[in-house]
């Protein structure tokens, strides 16, 4: 359920607050678990596509295709995960993108659905006003 515009007002003085208070605590919380998170399934996919290299070498070795094969997919699937989650990583002292989080731009990040929602209701309130 999104936030109001109250609610998202209140979360941004409040985080403004806290990086008035304590910047440096502040840029501590704002991304390092997403950070680490992202961090560790690179390195597991890394592992998964060495291990999926492993397997293609043994199918051939042992003239097994299907051992190839499952080999060649576990590769594949590695490294879709591998570059999808490396590209989620924020920088160092970088806001994630969810819109969650004080933006020093101004207001967060909208989807377009929001953005059309707001015109229409924009547009019905004006049209319910001239009348």
């Amino acid at each position: 359920m999104p936030l109001s515009e109250h609610e998202q007002r209140m979360l941004e003085q409040m985080e403004r607050a806290l990086y008035a208070e304590d910047p440096k605590f502040a840029s501590a919380l704002e991304g390092s678990g997403l950070r680490t998170y992202t961090r560790r399934r690179v390195y597991q996919a890394v592992a998964g596509f060495l291990l999926g290299i492993a397997l293609l070498m043994a199918g051939m070795v042992a003239q097994q295709i299907w051992v190839s094969v499952v080999g060649f997919l576990v590769m594949l699937g590695c490294a879709v995960l591998a570059v999808t989650s490396w590209r989620k990583v924020p920088k160092p002292g970088e806001h994630p993108a969810d819109g969650a989080h004080f933006r020093r731009q101004g207001r967060p990040r909208r989807s377009m659905m929001e953005r059309i929602e707001q015109r229409w209701q924009r547009r019905r309130d004006e049209q319910q006003g001239g009348m």
